[in-house]
């Protein structure tokens, strides 16, 4: 099975590979999304990422297509920064994002990165693009 993996606790990875396990997270703080069909799962580990999460516009407020390129950007910048420890905070930008832009995951997927990276944002006063956030 292939997981799309979210964990965060300051950092970040996506991988296909083998479910990673974090120790010393409550489960308040976690967000998992699976989409079965598409053999993917996203993992938020951010303490109060969840309660943020409940107070933003549903997915259906957003088109997949919307998320899809906003993701695509902001992972790109993301992946630079993770690169350029020397210029940006190494304990926020600590593992590359390996998000394909080609493979479907799937609304609920984009939907729950494309928030993670507003939260990040937001929290840490980061700006992972010049363009205005999508509302």
């Amino acid at each position: 099975m292939k997981i799309f993996s979210l964990l965060l606790t300051f950092f970040i990875f996506i991988s296909c590979g083998n479910t990673k396990e974090v120790l010393s997270a409550k489960e308040d703080d976690k967000v998992v999304i699976k989409n079965e069909e598409l053999e993917y799962e996203i993992i938020i580990i951010e303490p109060g990422f969840n309660s943020w999460l409940a107070t933003q516009p549903t997915q259906d407020f957003f088109s997949q297509e919307t998320l899809e390129i906003r993701n695509n950007r902001w992972v790109v910048e993301w992946n630079s920064r993770v690169l350029q420890p020397q210029r940006f905070n190494p304990n926020l930008y600590e593992m590359q994002i390996d998000y394909q832009p080609q493979i479907d995951y799937g609304k609920e997927v984009n939907y729950k990165l494309f928030m993670y990276f507003r939260y990040f944002q937001q929290k840490y006063q980061q700006r992972l693009s010049s363009q205005p956030f999508v509302n």
